[in-house]
């Protein structure tokens, strides 16, 4: 049932005063706040106002402080209530070993009688939510400690807590943004678009069709990189943070192949096999480009990247081989794949994200699926701490006892010789350039450059590719009257890569760069 003529006429009055009062007139503590009763406003009143408000990005908790039995956490302002405070409280009510705790997190100064806040609280070994309507002060139970370890964690470093900081309103519109970046629809499509434009100052400009290029494959030579953007379903969301925190202005990659004979290959770290496993695979051009036409329902748009001629001349087509070969059919680089993402403390995490984020995220997944978190980031912690077998949990407490900290930890170079259980891990770009670097393409400082630390971004920025246009196959850009340094070969949209071939590889080359949105700078040699 929608609301009456006048109540509608109310909040619509309301949020028309909301928005043109400067906030610090508001000074008077309202009965409501207009954004806590906007879903009694018809849909078409309701919802642009909430986009304009929220966004998936909405849905990333904020840190606002750690609470032990030593440290009060200090104040902060939430979505909702603006002075809060929380402190930790040890007891042994249950007569258990190491005893359990009560969190104590008072709160007070709601702007409005309907607000509330919610907030996410987490240690190496628990995650829990609460939510809170009332000024006052309010407990959280930990009836047991898990551990000794557990115990002396909290009594160090306190019970972290996260901040929704969009309240409950913007946290299900939030939900509603991400939700259909993830699926096979137009309107996912839409939404990966909309988001990439409004984080990262995308274009997306329409080209002219056709939007799939008529290919010479007699003018692709060994070596020529291929970067792809994924903009619809399982891939395409997933790209689409990818691209948002890395700054990269494409999802996936791979590299060209020619053997003895003359046959164009693929080589890709990625490839899906028969058991639906991501694999990295050497595939016949014919088959990789005939999928991506008709079969990729991402919407992939496609872009070939020709080497320039200089390069190509030191391209060790025979090495190339050799490495792509021994590689075919092992597991995609999972072990390494956020790593290249970040290089430093606190320059890497668009806000709100950041290492206690992330530390959370990773504990949730370790309780929800083991096997994946395991895969995804403990053994390569484990590299990064000299340590062999620690589940996160453990390796959170240890870097404790180290007196260290996880953004530390996570900010620490990977090294393209280290094996993992299930051998060398490389993600897409990471297969790419440890192709590059075996045919002689960083001599002669390749002992010196981590490939693994590489981006998409870094890959394409990297002053490899052709810069004569005149040089470029006839077939390239055909029809469009823009032309762009590369060979846009499939895809509705113009595709974007800033900074494209501008950079000489150096030693230790993108082992501490930042790369915040939306203009992701980078330092000089970082």
């Amino acid at each position: 049932m929608e609301p009456s003529f006048s109540l509608k006429t109310l909040l619509t009055f309301s949020l028309f005063l909301f928005f043109i009062t400067p906030q610090s007139s508001l000074a008077l503590k309202l009965p409501f706040h207009p954004q806590d009763l906007l879903p009694l406003l018809p849909r078409q009143v309701s919802w642009p106002i909430l986009n304009r408000l929220n966004g998936a990005v909405d849905l990333l908790p904020t840190f606002v402080g750690a609470a032990s039995a030593s440290n009060d956490t200090g104040d902060w302002k939430g979505a909702c209530f603006y002075e809060n405070r929380a402190w930790m409280e040890f007891h042994n009510k249950t007569g258990s070993e190491f005893g359990g705790g009560t969190l104590h997190l008072e709160v007070s100064e709601a702007h409005s009688w309907t607000c509330m806040d919610i907030y996410v609280f987490a240690t190496p070994y628990h995650v829990t939510w609460d939510y809170y309507l009332l000024s006052r002060e309010h407990t959280l139970e930990f009836k047991e400690w898990e551990s000794k370890a557990e115990y002396e964690y909290v009594k160090n470093r306190g019970v972290s807590i996260f901040l929704m900081h969009a309240g409950m309103l913007g946290t299900l519109q939030a939900l509603w943004d991400v939700f259909p970046l993830f699926t096979n629809t137009g309107w996912g499509e839409s939404s990966n678009i909309g988001f990439l434009k409004k984080h990262m100052g995308a274009t997306f400009e329409q080209r002219p069709q056709p939007w799939a290029t008529n290919i010479s494959v007699d003018d692709i030579h060994s070596g020529d990189f291929l970067v792809l953007s994924k903009i619809r379903g399982r891939w395409g969301g997933f790209e689409t943070l990818e691209k948002w925190v890395s700054g990269a202005y494409a999802g996936h990659s791979a590299v060209c192949l020619r053997d003895s004979e003359g046959k164009l290959w693929v080589g890709e770290s990625g490839n899906e096999n028969e058991q639906g496993e991501d694999v990295i695979a050497v595939l016949p051009w014919d088959e990789w480009w005939e999928y991506e036409l008709n079969k990729d329902n991402s919407n992939p748009h496609i872009a070939l990247l020709p080497l320039h001629p200089d390069v190509r001349a030191k391209f060790n087509e025979t090495a190339a081989w050799e490495y792509a070969l021994s590689m075919n059919g092992r597991p995609y680089g999972y072990h390494n794949l956020i790593f290249s993402w970040i290089d430093t403390l606190d320059g890497n995490y668009p806000p709100p994200l950041d290492a206690h984020v992330v530390a959370s995220f990773m504990t949730v997944w370790n309780h929800i699926q083991p096997e994946y978190a395991a895969n995804m980031w403990n053994e390569a912690l484990n590299k990064r701490l000299g340590t062999q077998g620690l589940d996160l949990p453990d390796i959170l407490v240890e870097v404790e006892k180290r007196g260290s900290s996880f953004g530390k930890l996570l900010s620490i170079p990977e090294q393209d010789d280290w094996l993992y259980t299930d051998g060398k891990s490389t993600s897409c770009v990471a297969f790419v350039l440890e192709m590059y670097k075996e045919a002689g393409l960083f001599d002669p400082i390749a002992s010196s450059v981590q490939v693994t630390e590489f981006t998409i971004k870094d890959a394409y920025t990297l002053r490899f590719f052709e810069n004569n246009s005149s040089r470029l196959p006839k077939w390239c850009n055909d029809g469009d009257d823009v032309k762009l340094p590369f060979c846009q070969i499939k895809g509705k949209y113009r595709m974007e890569l800033p900074e494209y071939n501008i950079m000489d590889p150096y030693p230790h080359m993108n082992e501490r760069c930042p790369s915040l949105p939306p203009k992701y700078f980078r330092t000089k040699s970082c």
